[in-house]
């Protein structure tokens, strides 16, 4: 092996060590991303015990993946406006806001497809 390569590899190291770093200060410090965490953990569970089809759970791990995602970059773009803005600003608060909202109707989403794939599997099994 060239020694580009091993510096790519040590690159890419570097840089999942530093996304993983993210990942766990997110946990540590939002509420709402332990929240959604939890969630996540809840529909997991219950793909798990009411037996989904890997359809049904590439939509479940698709949409968690992207309302985690979207609360890690809510989370980033309002510390990024508290930075930039540390005093109260209108236009810092509506971007906050606007970012939150993103969200919010990812969650809605996320909501929606699980009474969609799971509720008819619940019907099923209580009846």
């Amino acid at each position: 092996m060239s020694s580009g390569s091993s510096g790519r590899s040590k690159k890419k190291s570097i840089g999942f060590r530093f996304a993983w770093n993210g990942i766990q200060e997110v946990c540590r410090t939002e509420r709402n991303f332990r929240i959604h965490l939890t969630a996540v953990a809840v529909v997991v569970t219950a793909g798990i015990l009411l037996g989904l089809s890997p359809l049904e759970w590439a939509v479940i791990v698709l949409i968690c993946s992207l309302v985690m995602a979207l609360e890690m970059v809510n989370s980033s773009i309002e510390r990024i406006m508290d930075y930039l803005a540390p005093e109260k600003h209108p236009m810092a608060g509506l971007i906050k806001d606007m970012a939150a909202g993103a969200v919010l109707v990812a969650s809605i989403g996320a909501v929606l497809i699980a009474f969609f794939l799971l509720l008819p599997k619940i019907v099923d099994l209580l009846s």
